[in-house]
Order: structure tokens, then C-alpha cells, then sequence
């Protein structure tokens, strides 16, 4: 064990460094001196490795279990035969596979004979026949051999008569055969199968859920390489004591009058546990290798149910109908490792549970006061509730809690938190001092606390004859758990002597904790409790948990329940359930597809922050992110093209002059326009952020930074840094550029920290510059209508120029036909930087000549002369031969879209394609109808 668990430090050192420079390379912002492992103090941890995780993971098992809230218990887990440990369901991966159903015949005890009775939907019989039988349908035939009973709805009238009854499991030595109750519950669906289920509570979640309600035995048949058992007593005293068990329940219920000096039996779980079911001839095999035999000899006793099949005769060529056993073929979801890729088997074993029915309400309650906050609009971070955003991913928290089951902390493993527990030998009483093959448990946080422990219990028996602690071993029948623990491990015993001299060890517990529980603790052991450190009581509670949906159960239920049960308060005020990234179609990724994107690969070719961009521009709250190449590439043009609009005015001597983080205050429209556009980008920017909206802040800045400052504001000020206004204009550019620099900087950290060394002698670096706090008193009403109204002109212009194919060239005159005070001071005052942005060859004011288009905007008409300009005949026929093609193809779109079969069946990612594609042929279609109408207004 030491010299894997140094093999797997070692490899932890490698892949933990590796993992910081991948979050280096993305651009995460983190103090790297405190970095925080949840193994870190544990023993055989390498020298230099910071922290002491372990001690609060050791301290909170204690301290729980000293409180009854850690018990040690029997119950149903996923089992990876192959690891030989339980997992978590988070490990457990659903695979699909072709699977077979057995339908298989159980005997009623003694003959006996019932009439079984099947009426249609209108009540009408269908079927009546004697039965001596009750049919039921497995896909794994080797758990036969641990069924406790069979069930069947209290609402099915077809078992009603045999209800109370005993039935033979079809399986097993003649003489020895088992006879299990047949009983009702509300699990079996009367419209699946025969609607008779058997119930082997060992090795089906399901059935155990049946077997815990109905106080039915559950019989583990297999070891822990899921091969049948071959230990324990011989097959025909395990079945003898099972029948006994299973009179006695009928007699409990009232369903059987006991015999003459008949004595009821009742088992405790170690002795259930203990019954090998398993006859001998099966011992020992593989499952699937005992599957085969079981379906063999149940079929070969003519104890399958059959159905008739239509064959040919091979020498004759003749048809003729034969009975053969009845094996439904459908596909089934089947449960792997994650890991081992093995079949999980539900596995009937002692592991250590957290009692989570005894610390789950105040976790729900606190979410449940923070959601109420949240939907009031009345949040108060500070009000020791917790909400989590988008609110749909609360109803999977409220789901998880509100059904919780005992939680599995154990693991059969070697790596991690071992159970501070040890076992001594258990004696019968203070006189006999007999072993009886029992053990006590002493849980402690140390050694030391573990012996005087030990000491003090068992020096009441000192003086006394002599107790056999050398003949203390696990028992002769051992549990799965117990086979665990009687593994050698070295260095694994605790040597104790009491003051007489007896002398004798203590064995500690070989299993880890489950790797979720010390994540648990993450909120409080990160930042070194148990110890009342600095960093604690600044930091506790942390503000906002980041996390996916996937883990909500697994880590975030957990870290509420257990900070709630250790410190009595929330870990977190805010948790924030991100998207799941899929790839461009819509699937979700995975190396079967083949299209796994590596985000490293990407950096390699878009960089990181094009990347960073990319994902936070499509991280819209409550849905799902499609990445693809081509959106990155986009993104990356956007940090193109803010690096020429720093280069710009670069070269125009902006940053000429010291940086000066005052707001400038300029007469000119254009320059108090702009200011006043990025306040408004700040704000907008700020409510985004507190609202989680990340994809509504990243939108905002793009639209800011390329659309008004690279744009509008770059092409407005070209003319004004040649004129009076060249100063303030280059003050003001620069205030711009470093407020959008300010503002990227969360989400592009790495062109905006360069940009920003580069364009001026700076006192620190961006990553430490204040965030700004200006609002929408910087806004110019009067410069804001101004510039829109300019700004839509010149729009209005280009897309007139564009719909009729004018050369992007040519300079077209402009008639000014009605225009109002306002617009005409507006094109007074703009009219240079109109001109060259719109391409005019002057402006007249009069009628519209002939062969003109008209534009119009607030206030104001204009007339753009176009006769002798283009071929108006030759435009109108290009525009109407492009309608009619894409009136053609949207008409099979919206075909396709509307018949429910392809919407219904065809892959979701193609139907959205579809819907895509015709949404954007609507949109070319519109525009294409207003080329065509302002051709009609020249003739």
C-alpha cells in the first residue's frame, strides 16, 4: 500500500501542475500560493506539500460520528467488480446494449392450482385457464438463486387468489428447492410482462426498495470479482434456514397458521448475509458463466415459458410448429464503471453511511428562504440563505434533498482519506470473557486517542481470567466487507497492552472516504479549519460557487448539508449552474463521436482570449453552448479588431500624453457623444454581471467596442484630430480605449493587459486598476440624439447604395426633400464626416429628380439620384430571380417544418438547422422585396 500510494503522489504532483498551467494558459486569475489539494496532510503526503485538508476531513468524521450522523450499515450499492469498491453514481455510466429478457415459470407450493383470469380494457375475458404456476421475466437469471419473494400489485385480480401463497424458485438441488411468498406492492406494473416481479433485494435497487418496505430478506449470491459465492455453509442448511425465514414471514402476516412447536425465525442483517444461497455446483463461477447454467437447467426441467414458433425441417423441407422458451431481444440501458468499463453489479455489502435524513432540512430550508428572496427581488447576500441561478437547476437540488437517501462515504480503495476507525475484539460479558467473533469499533482523530480509548474500555476486564485477543478474527462467514478487512495491510495494526500485561492489537479500518465527503469540507478545510485562521474568518462564507449541473447532488447538496452540520452556516450566498458545452451541432461531446474540442488546441490556434470571449458571449443562462470554430474565429477578428483601433490612435499620437483617468469633459458632439455611450456600456455591463447574465455583458461590450468605438467613433474622429478639436479628441480617445480595456479585461484578460502596458506609463498593471463606478450623468442627451440621428443617415445611405448595387466607389450626389430644424442643424454641423462616410457628391436641397430612391429618418427625406447610374431594368430582373429561387427553397423549409413527423423524430441539431436556415431565407427574402420596391419608385 505505501509504495502505491508514493506512486500515486508522485503522479499527483505531475497532473496537478499540469492542470495550473492549463488554468494559467486560460487566463484564470487566482493567487497561486494558495493552491489547496483535498489529500494534502494526509500520511505518506510528500514533503513540501502545503496544507492540512486532512485534519478537518478526519475532525468532521469524528465529530459526526460521535453524534450518530456516520453509521456503519448494510445496504445496496453500485459495485465495480473489477476495482472491487463501491462508486458513487456520479462513476456510474449508462451504456446502451442488446439485452434478453427470460420469461421463466415459478411452481406454486405443494401443486397447488389457481384459475388465472386476463380481461381486456372493456373487461371482457380474454383468457381463463388453470394455473399452478406464476410466470415472471428477468434479464439476469443467476439472481433467481436470491430472490426473497414475489410481487405483484395489490390492484391485479389475475394473482389475487395466490396472493399469501408460497412459490418454488425454479432453480436449485430438487430436494432442496426454495419457496419464497408471493406478496403485493406498489412497484410491479400489472401492464408490463406477466406483471409479476421477482424481488432479489441484494442485487437490484429496485427490488431492495421492495425487500426494505416488505421486510423481505435480501441474499447476496456473489463476491466482490461478482463471481457466485463459495463460501459459508453448504447449500441444502443455507436453503433450509432461508425456508424457515420465509414461513415465518407468512406466519408474521397472517397469511400462514404456524404448526405444532413451530418457531418463527428472524435473522439479523450479518446473518442473512451470512446464508450462502448459492447451490454447489454454481459456487465459485463467473455470472455470466452461472447465467448460462441457471437458463440451462431451468429450460431443461421444462420450467421456461414458451411460446410456439413456426420452423422447417431440414432433411424435409417441411414446416412445422414446436414450443421453444421465450426470450424477448430489445435494447437496455446496462450500468458500467466510468473507469473499468465493467458491468456494475448492485451489491448488498456493510459500508459507512451518513444518516443525511438528519442534516438535509436546514440545507433545503436555506435554499428554500433564498429562492423566495430571489423570486421577492428581495436577495440579501448576507442573510445566511443560498439561491442558485438559473432557478431551474434549484428544482434538481429540491429533487435530489427531498428524496435523499443514506449517503455511501466508504471506498475499497487505498487512495485517500482512510476511516479513522479501528476494531478491537468484541467480549461476550465481564465473566466469560469469550470471543464470539464480534468486533468494537474506537473511532478517533489519532492513534493515541485510539488506544487510551481502547484502554479504558478494557480495563474493566483487567485482572480477570485472561481474554483470547490473539484468537479475534474477522468471522468464519465473512460479508463482502469483511473479506476487505481481512486483507493483509501492512503497517496496518495498532499494538495495545493494558497495565497487567495483556497485550493485543487493533486493526484499523482499510477503506478511504469517499472522495465527495472530503470535498464536502472544500468551503471551510481550504481555508484551514479546523483552525481559527485569518483567511477563515475573512473568507467564510465565500461569496459564489461556479459550478455544473451534473454535480449538483454530488458536490454542492453536500457542501451545504455539511458546512450547515459543522459550522451552522452556508457555505456560499450565490451558486451559479453554467452551461453545458456541446459542439456545433448540438451533441454532447465524447471521444465515441469523435468530436471532443481541446481547449489548449484551441488557444494554440484562436488564442485564449478569443476563446474566453466566445464562451462567455454564448453563455446564456439556462441553455446549452454550441462551440464551434467558426464563432471563435469571430471573436478573434473582435480582438483584431480592437488591437488596429489601439494601433490607430496609436499612430495618431493619443497616448501621446500621461494617462489621465479623470473623465475628460470636450465640447464637441462627437466626443461628448462617445463618453456618454461608454457609461452607458458600463452600466449595462454592471447590471449583467450582477445578474449572472454573462453572455448579455460580453454582447455589450462587442457591440460597444466594435460597433460605436471601432466603427462610429474611430471614423468620426479622423477628421477632428486635423482640426481645433485634436486635442480634446485624443484625451477623450484615450479615456475611450482605456475604459474599454477596464471593461474587456475580465473576459480578455491577456490582449487588454498588453494594450494597456503599451499605450501609456502606467502606476500598475490593468488587473489592479479600479473599476469604474461613472454613470448616466456622463450621458448628453442632446449629443446622443445628434449622433444617432447621424449615424442612422449615413446607415440609411449605405443600405440604399447596397440594395442597388451601386460600386462602392462611385460618389452619389444627395437631394435634402423635407427636413426639420433639428436634422438640418444635425447635417450642418456633421455634414463633412456624412459626406465621406456615405460617399457623397454634395448636397442640393429641392424635389426629388426623376429616377431617384428615397431614403427617410427622423425629421427628414432625402432623394439619391440613380438614373444613368445602374441598369434599374437589369436590378429588377437579377432581385426577382433571386426571390423566386429562395421563395422555392423556403418553401421546402417551411414544409419540412411543418409536418410533425420531421419535427418529431428527425435529430434535434437538424431540426434547429432547419429553422435556422429558414429564419436567415426570411430575412434575405425581406430584404430583397425592399430592393425591389425602391426600384419601383424610379420606374
Amino acid at each position: 500500500r505505501e509504495a502505491f500510494l508514493k506512486k500515486v503522489w508522485e503522479w499527483k504532483g505531475q497532473s496537478g501542475d499540469t492542470i495550473i498551467n492549463q488554468l494559467k494558459r486560460l487566463g484564470a486569475s487566482c493567487d497561486w500560493s494558495r493552491n489547496a489539494f483535498t489529500m494534502s496532510g494526509a500520511p505518506g503526503a510528500p514533503e513540501g506539500e502545503e496544507g492540512n485538508f486532512h485534519d478537518a476531513v478526519i475532525k468532521v468524521f469524528v465529530e459526526m460520528y460521535g453524534k450518530g450522523l456516520i453509521y456503519r450499515g448494510k445496504r445496496l450499492v453500485n459495485w465495480d467488480p473489477h476495482f472491487e469498491t463501491a462508486i458513487s453514481d456520479l462513476e456510474v455510466e449508462q451504456i446502451e446494449v442488446e439485452g434478453r429478457m427470460w420469461h421463466f415459470k415459478y411452481p406454486l407450493a405443494g401443486g397447488e392450482t389457481y384459475e388465472y383470469v386476463e380481461k381486456d380494457e372493456d373487461g371482457r375475458v380474454t383468457l381463463r385457464e388453470t394455473r399452478n404456476y406464476i410466470s415472471i421475466a428477468t434479464t439476469r437469471p443467476e439472481t433467481m438463486l436470491g430472490d426473497g419473494a414475489v410481487a405483484v400489485h395489490p390492484s391485479d385480480e389475475r394473482y389475487a387468489p395466490i396472493v399469501g401463497k408460497l412459490c418454488e424458485i425454479p432453480v436449485g438441488p430438487k430436494e432442496h428447492r426454495r419457496q419464497i411468498p408471493i406478496i403485493t406492492d406498489e412497484y410491479p406494473d400489472p401492464n408490463f410482462g406477466s406483471g409479476a416481479v421477482k424481488i432479489t433485494g441484494a442485487h437490484d435497487f429496485n427490488d431492495y426498495a421492495v425487500a426494505k418496505r416488505n421486510d423481505i430478506p435480501c441474499y447476496r449470491l456473489m463476491d466482490t470479482r461478482a463471481a457466485m459465492r463459495s463460501d459459508g455453509a453448504p447449500y441444502a442448511e443455507a436453503a433450509a434456514i432461508a425456508q424457515q425465514v420465509a414461513r415465518s414471514w407468512l406466519i408474521r402476516k397472517g397469511y400462514l397458521n404456524p404448526g405444532i412447536a413451530e418457531q418463527q425465525l428472524s435473522l439479523s442483517d450479518a446473518e442473512i448475509d451470512a446464508l450462502n444461497l448459492v447451490p454447489e455446483d454454481l459456487r465459485g463461477l463467473d455470472r455470466y458463466e452461472a447465467r448460462q447454467r441457471v437458463i440451462d437447467q431451468i429450460t431443461a426441467e421444462g420450467l421456461a415459458v414458451t411460446v410456439l414458433h413456426k420452423s422447417i425441417d431440414k432433411a424435409t423441407g417441411a414446416e412445422h410448429l414446436e414450443h421453444i422458451p421465450l426470450v424477448e431481444q430489445n435494447r437496455m440501458m446496462q450500468p458500467h464503471g466510468d473507469r473499468s468499463k465493467v458491468v456494475i453489479e448492485p451489491m448488498l455489502t456493510d459500508q459507512w453511511f451518513v444518516d443525511t435524513a438528519k442534516i438535509v432540512e436546514p440545507a433545503l430550508e436555506a435554499v428554500r428562504r433564498g429562492m423566495a428572496a430571489q423570486e421577492a427581488g428581495a436577495f440579501d447576500e448576507n442573510a445566511g440563505y443560498t439561491r442558485i441561478l438559473p432557478e431551474r437547476d434549484a428544482k434538481t437540488y429540491f429533487h435530489w434533498l427531498e428524496n435523499i437517501e443514506p449517503w455511501c462515504i466508504s471506498r475499497q480503495l487505498w487512495w485517500g482519506h482512510q476511516i479513522p476507525v479501528w476494531y478491537g475484539p468484541k467480549v461476550e460479558n465481564a465473566e466469560g470473557f469469550a470471543v464470539v467473533g464480534e468486533r468494537i469499533a474506537f473511532c478517533a482523530t489519532s492513534e493515541e486517542e485510539v488506544r487510551a480509548a481502547a484502554l479504558q474500555h478494557y480495563s474493566k476486564y483487567t485482572g480477570r481470567p485472561k481474554i483470547k485477543f490473539a484468537a479475534f478474527r474477522p468471522p468464519s462467514a465473512p460479508s463482502v466487507r469483511d473479506l476487505q478487512i481481512a486483507r493483509p495491510q501492512r503497517n496496518a495494526n495498532l499494538p495495545v497492552k493494558t497495565d497487567d500485561g495483556i497485550e493485543f492489537e487493533l486493526y484499523r479500518d482499510p477503506d478511504v472516504l469517499d472522495t465527495w465527503f472530503s470535498s464536502g469540507l472544500w468551503p471551510i478545510g481550504t481555508l484551514g479549519w479546523p483552525e481559527d485562521t485569518e483567511a477563515y474568518r475573512k473568507y467564510f462564507p465565500t461569496d459564489v460557487l461556479v459550478t455544473g449541473f451534473d454535480i449538483i447532488f454530488f458536490w454542492v447538496a453536500r457542501m451545504m448539508m455539511m458546512q450547515l452540520a459543522v459550522v451552522d452556516q452556508v457555505p456560499f450566498h450565490t451558486v451559479y449552474v453554467h452551461a453545458l458545452v456541446r459542439d456545433e451541432k448540438g451533441r454532447k461531446m465524447s471521444k465515441s463521436l469523435g468530436n471532443v474540442i481541446d481547449p489548449l488546441a484551441l488557444i494554440d490556434e484562436f488564442g485564449a482570449d478569443a476563446l474566453r470571449f466566445t464562451m462567455t458571449a454564448m453563455a446564456a443562462m439556462g441553455r446549452d453552448l454550441k462551440l464551434s470554430k467558426d464563432r471563435i474565429a469571430g471573436y478573434r477578428n473582435f480582438t483584431t479588431k480592437l488591437w488596429n483601433a489601439t494601433r490607430f490612435a496609436e499612430m495618431n499620437r493619443v497616448f501621446a500624453a500621461p494617462p489621465v483617468p479623470a473623465v475628460p469633459a470636450p465640447a464637441h458632439t462627437v466626443n461628448r457623444w462617445i463618453i456618454g455611450e461608454t457609461a452607458r456600456a458600463r452600466i449595462a455591463v454592471d447590471e449583467a454581471l450582477a445578474a449572472f447574465r454573462f453572455n448579455d455583458a460580453a454582447n455589450t461590450l462587442y457591440a460597444f467596442t466594435w460597433g460605436k468605438v471601432c466603427d462610429w467613433y474611430v471614423e468620426f474622429a479622423k477628421p477632428l484630430m486635423e482640426g481645433d478639436h485634436a486635442a480634446e479628441t485624443r484625451a477623450t480617445m484615450a479615456w475611450v480605449l482605456d475604459q474599454a480595456f477596464t471593461l474587456l479585461h475580465p473576459i480578455m484578460p491577456f490582449i487588454t493587459e498588453e494594450l494597456w502596458a503599451l499605450t501609456g506609463s502606467r502606476e500598475k498593471l490593468l488587473i489592479h486598476a479600479d473599476w469604474p463606478t461613472y454613470g448616466a450623468d456622463l450621458i448628453d442627451e442632446a449629443a446622443d440624439r445628434e449622433m444617432n440621428w447621424v449615424i442612422s443617415l449615413i446607415e440609411e445611405i449605405r443600405s440604399a447604395r447596397a440594395q442597388m448595387h451601386v460600386p462602392a466607389g462611385l460618389k452619389l450626389p444627395l437631394v435634402m426633400t423635407e427636413i426639420d430644424t433639428a436634422g438640418r442643424a444635425a447635417f450642418a454641423r456633421n455634414e463633412p464626416m456624412i459626406s465621406r462616410l456615405a460617399r457623397l457628391d454634395g448636397m442640393t436641397e429641392g424635389a426629388a429628380p426623376k429616377g431617384a430612391i428615397t431614403i427617410t429618418v427622423e425629421g427628414a427625406s432625402f432623394a439619391i439620384p440613380l438614373a444613368g447610374v445602374i441598369d434599374i431594368a437589369g436590378e429588377k430582373a437579377r432581385l426577382a430571380r433571386s426571390l423566386e429561387k429562395l421563395d422555392k427553397e423556403l418553401s421546402g423549409l417551411r414544409n419540412r417544418l411543418s409536418n410533425p413527423k420531421f419535427v418529431d423524430s428527425a435529430p434535434e441539431d437538424v431540426v434547429a438547422e432547419t429553422r435556422e436556415k429558414h429564419a436567415i431565407g426570411e430575412d434575405e427574402a425581406n430584404r430583397l422585396k425592399a430592393a425591389l420596391r425602391r426600384l419601383a419608385e424610379i420606374g
